[in-house]
């Protein structure tokens, strides 16, 4: 499916091809820290199959609790998470932040990781598959 996408102001945009059965959820304490919510929602997909179309994003590097470094990748005028990617076999991927798809509707998740740090206020845990790590 190709999808595009931008940040809240519009510096950043990009486009991919993407497969909608890779959408998920992470509860992971990083993301409940880096989105302010209980949850981030992200689409998976190879690095080449993404492309920037417009400006430049900031990143940020930080390392999980699972010990992998992820670069957050983020427009530097409106903060909007763009994507994530990482070093070593994270590298060939990036994960796509939900909230700024034009094409989200479409895109429901179909799993969860983390699920140990979910929230759970209404049953979050119980309505997909899931790990309780990654």
């Amino acid at each position: 499916m190709h999808i595009d996408g931008h940040c809240h102001c519009g510096a950043i945009a990009y486009e991919a091809e993407i497969d909608p059965d890779k959408v998920g959820i992470c509860h992971c304490t990083d993301c409940q820290h880096l989105t302010g919510s209980a949850y981030r929602v992200t689409v998976s997909v190879p690095k080449a199959d993404f492309r920037i179309t417009a400006g430049a994003p900031k990143t940020y590097t930080k390392t999980g609790d699972n010990g992998r470094t992820r670069y957050q990748m983020f427009c530097g005028a409106c903060g909007s998470p763009i994507y994530t990617t990482g070093i070593g076999e994270d590298a060939g991927e990036v994960g796509i932040r939900w909230g700024n798809i034009t094409q989200r509707r479409a895109l429901a998740p179909n799993h969860q990781i983390w699920c140990s740090s979910a929230a759970n206020w209404f049953g979050e845990r119980d309505a997909l598959p899931g790990r309780e790590r990654d």
